[in-house]
């Protein structure tokens, strides 16, 4: 048995002079009751130290939780006792029993201190270890990664909602919007990260606290001041939080786009755009509030992808005690901006210097004309099969993160996403599908030559003509395209099935809270509407308007069914009724039914309102569940897209339309609601950042339409060929290409003739789902049923071939490896494979054995590291990109050259057509 060391190697003597001198200046400024506590918890620090000691003597090698987060809740130890603990640990272990970012070091943990104490360990000492294990999980959190970024406690005088901190946030917001919006064409992207928007947020924040005068008015008895003190840590996390609303370009951009430059439409005016852009971005905030249950107040969603933030706000605005962890004395804000300018200056390097290091693509230079070894192991055509693909922060984080992803979520999207690359090169080189006569691993769409698919050859005002059709082609995907797509339609229901059946206890809880809550809600309204009539009745105006006033005021919480310490401070605050959420949905919906009925020229039937919002109904839960567990999930779009194809053929706009809600309704509620979180784990007033999200999301709308017509403007956009890689290829041009394949082609087609075994990819996802669930869930059952009845000679070969794998599925997540199988066309293997090794050695190794240096410093090197590259990549693009300032040597060139750089007359597998002059099939309708 073993236990974690309460602190790094080397803190105990500084930490036990920490405590005598604070016990020492207690004892002399406080009296009575103060002196005592003063004393106990003084004499408590000492006894964790000496355990520590003890336990350092007998090498231990797993650690209790780093002695900063034990001082935290030094206070609470004292008051458990050991049948407490107990109960607790019983309980802990049912309820986590299958928690992916649980490892199994933390329930072996606690499963000895079940046992009782080891035989060379005193009472005292097994109590204190125990008290002091339990104390972290129930009044901290069990999850070293919410450590990190988070405190047990709660400063309500703390300024928070000030008129400062909301200029700034629109501010930046509006900037972030813009940046993002203008980049959302370019392969590879770069963006202002909301760790970038921090960076520069903070200098603002202090400089306003230093020259702003304290002019104030009040407000229901309460002032507002330009300039109320200090800029504060919470201060800082609105504004961020504000910002986090508006720094993804807007989802519809890409609809905006491609019906200019694609579909070269000229109906498009300025009141489509805008309601286009408010309605998307708005419907998602409202479906954010029926989430809070689901994936803001339950424990296990701890939202990886928010803990940088987090982190780089808490060291830029709290700081940290001096104190050394492994080896380390530096504090976490001077770590961060080594860390941060660094980056700025590195990046350099393979962002404009030496870009071969960005895709460093070895092998394909030693023989750059062999075609297969490109396809295999190229960056730029190929796979990207290589070991050592990438020394470019920005490539080999552009879609997993290595820093933030939990270790299990990132090495199982590998895993899904490496069997994907396989699965594709055997589809290629069997030339299956006639996708031999193709790029391997393109976004793009081709017709039965090769080419790219000119849509313009079969549209009649935008509509398919049967005749065109047949004297042209049908579409093709190319290899990588395939298995895409394929795995899209198997994810989606398997996610929503596997999900609810693994979480289902607390889905179930949550289900049954907001369904409450309604059934509250109606009966108030129902009895406040009988009241108010009967006053009317009575001539009594003034009662029943306020029977009418109230007619939505209820007696449930939305913090019903949750018993922590994240919910509990934030009962404190006034909370948001879920009928404000509500009414930004209403209205959202309002402008879409306004954009169908006026803008006929998308042919977009009312209906389809109905139906994408039903759709996101069904699928918003689990998918923003896996989100919120594992840093990663799929938007609706591609589901939307096929069912709309198949409701409304040939009508490649209306299926953007649908795809646009489809996608934006779950995919901006994801970001509504880890920014939730976020305010949940910083102790933000809800009702702030309802106030500061909604008003940030109007603002930017306008934003984003300012910017997609600049951008569209662009001399060559979406070509492959544009100068400053405005290419489109990983964004209009893949939008582009699924318009024409499911909207004007549309799915009866595809899965009639050109590719009809796809459509059993849905009913796979359906089957499969309980299967896998139910032999996770009951194979360790099996198995112990099967050790007691069979003789041993037979069981134990069954236990080797069969048992012992199912034990694995405990900590895989099968979505997740689904969801690796989507990461190809255009990226591939390069893209992830460098960010495997970082994650591997933080992730995993530092965050099981090197807690506290974890804790501290982990997400701080992720925001710096994320923030570095941005503001890097920005500094290149105006200064040397936008007005091409080449600079030619061979780390350079060496990308365009061979195969994988595009410069060798060999495109694909197969290079002759048959001798009919096109490939596929011989007829189609």
């Amino acid at each position: 048995m073993s236990y974690r060391k309460p602190y790094a190697e080397g803190e105990a003597i500084d930490t036990a002079d920490r405590s005598s001198s604070s016990a020492h200046s207690t004892h002399q400024d406080e009296k009575g009751g103060a002196i005592e506590t003063a004393r106990r918890q003084s004499v408590l620090e000492g006894e964790v130290v000496h355990l520590a000691e003890k336990l350092d003597d007998q090498n231990v090698k797993e650690h209790l939780a780093p002695i900063e987060d034990l001082e935290k809740v030094i206070d609470k130890i004292d008051t458990l006792t050991i049948e407490e603990c107990r109960t607790f640990a019983v309980k802990f272990l049912e309820d986590h029993d299958f928690d992916y970012n649980i490892d199994a070091s933390q329930r072996s943990k606690l499963q000895h201190f079940l046992n009782g104490p080891l035989e060379s360990q005193s009472d005292d000492e097994f109590e204190l270890a125990f008290k002091s294990e339990v104390a972290i999980l129930k009044y901290y959190s069990p999850y070293p990664e919410v450590r990190a970024v988070t405190t047990p406690d709660d400063d309500e005088n703390i300024l928070c909602e000030t008129i400062r901190a909301h200029l700034l946030g629109y501010l930046w917001a509006c900037v972030a919007q813009f940046i993002n919006s203008l980049f959302n064409s370019r392969f590879p992207n770069v963006y202002l990260t909301s760790t970038t928007a921090q960076v520069l947020l903070y200098p603002c924040g202090k400089f306003l606290a230093w020259a702003l005068p304290d002019w104030g008015f009040k407000i229901g008895g309460v002032r507002h001041s330009l300039n109320p003190g200090p800029w504060t840590y919470k201060e800082q996390v609105l504004s961020t939080v504000i910002i986090n609303v508006s720094v993804t370009s807007a989802y519809v951009f890409w609809n905006i786009q491609t019906q200019e430059v694609y579909y070269l439409d000229k109906w498009l005016t300025p009141g489509y755009k805008i309601l286009l852009l408010l309605a998307t971005q708005m419907m998602g905030l409202g479906f954010a509030g029926l989430l809070r249950r689901f994936a803001v107040y339950p424990m296990e969603s701890i939202w990886p992808t928010i803990l940088p933030t987090l982190a780089l706000n808490r060291a830029l605005l709290q700081g940290d005690k001096k104190e050394t962890i492994h080896g380390w004395k530096i504090s976490m804000y001077k770590f961060f901006w080594i860390a941060f300018g660094a980056m700025i200056v590195y990046f350099w390097l393979p962002g404009y210097l030496f870009q071969a290091l960005s895709l460093f693509s070895w092998m394909t230079w030693i023989a750059p004309n062999n075609f297969n070894l490109a396809i295999v192991t190229g960056s730029q055509t190929g796979l990207g099969f290589n070991p050592i693909s990438s020394f470019d922060w920005n490539t080999f984080s552009t879609n997993f993160f290595p820093l933030t992803y939990p270790f299990y979520s990132y090495l199982q999207q590998y895993i899904g996403q490496f069997i994907g690359g396989l699965v594709i090169l055997a589809l290629y080189y069997t030339n299956t599908k006639d996708t031999g006569y193709l790029p391997i691993n393109s976004s793009r769409i081709f017709d039965n030559t090769g080419a790219h698919y000119n849509i313009t050859k079969i549209l009649v005002n935008d509509v398919v003509d049967e005749d065109l059709y047949k004297a042209y082609s049908p579409p093709y995907y190319a290899a990588g395209n395939l298995v895409v797509y394929s795995i899209f339609f198997l994810f989606y229901p398997f996610t929503m099935v596997f999900v609810l059946l693994d979480s289902g206890k607390i889905l179930g809880k949550a289900y049954v809270s907001i369904f409450s809550a309604a059934w509250q809600q109606m009966k108030r309204a129902g009895r406040s509407s009988i009241a108010a009539a009967k006053a009317l009745g009575q001539g009594k105006i003034r009662e029943a308007a306020s029977h009418l006033y109230h007619i939505l005021d209820d007696e449930t919480s939305v913090y019903d069914g949750f018993d922590d310490i994240w919910t509990n401070m934030a009962r404190k605050y006034p909370e948001v009724p879920d009928w404000w959420f509500a009414a930004v949905a209403f209205i959202s919906f309002i402008f879409a039914i306004v954009i169908c009925t006026v803008y006929t020229e998308m042919g977009t039937p009312v209906w389809t309102i109905f139906f994408v919002i039903g759709l996101s109904l069904v699928f918003l839960v689990p998918s923003t569940y896996l989100y919120s567990i594992s840093g990663t999930t799929e938007g609706l779009n591609v589901l939307a897209e096929l069912i709309v194809g198949y409701a409304l053929p040939g009508r490649p706009e209306a299926l953007m339309f649908v795809k646009a809600f489809g996608y934006n309704i779950t995919g901006q509620a994801d970001y509504f609601v880890s920014d939730l979180k976020m305010g949940l784990y910083a102790k933000i007033p809800p009702r702030a950042m309802y106030r500061g999200q909604m008003i940030s999301a109007f603002i930017t709308a306008f934003v984003a339409y300012g910017v997609v017509d600049l951008v569209d403007g662009l001399e060559g956009i979406c070509t492959p060929d544009q100068t400053a890689k405005f290419t489109c290829a990983n964004g209009s041009s893949v939008y582009f290409s699924a318009s024409v394949f499911w909207g004007a082609i549309g799915p009866a087609r595809v899965f009639g003739q050109i590719y009809p075994i796809m459509k059993y990819a849905f009913l796979l996802g359906f089957l499969l789902a309980p299967v896998w669930w139910g032999i996770k869930r009951y194979g360790p059952t099996a198995r112990q049923s099967m050790r007691t009845k069979m003789p041993g000679a037979i069981f134990k070969p069954l236990d080797l071939l069969i048992f012992t794998p199912i034990s694995y599925l405990k900590q895989v997540h099968p979505s997740l490896i689904l969801n690796g199988f989507i990461y190809w066309a255009p990226v591939n293997l390069t893209y992830t494979t460098s960010g495997l090794y970082v994650s591997v050695f933080f992730m995993y190794y530092v965050r099981r054995y090197k807690t506290a240096w974890f804790e501290k410093y982990n997400y701080v090197l992720a925001a710096a590291l994320i923030g570095g590259v941005a503001l890097s990549a920005l500094v290149i693009f105006f200064s040397v990109q936008y007005n091409p300032v080449t600079v030619s040597w061979w780390g350079n060139d060496v990308l365009a050259t061979g195969v994988d750089g595009g410069a060798a007359d060999r495109t694909a597998l197969l290079m002759d057509l048959p001798e009919r002059g096109y490939f596929g099939l011989e007829t189609w309708e």
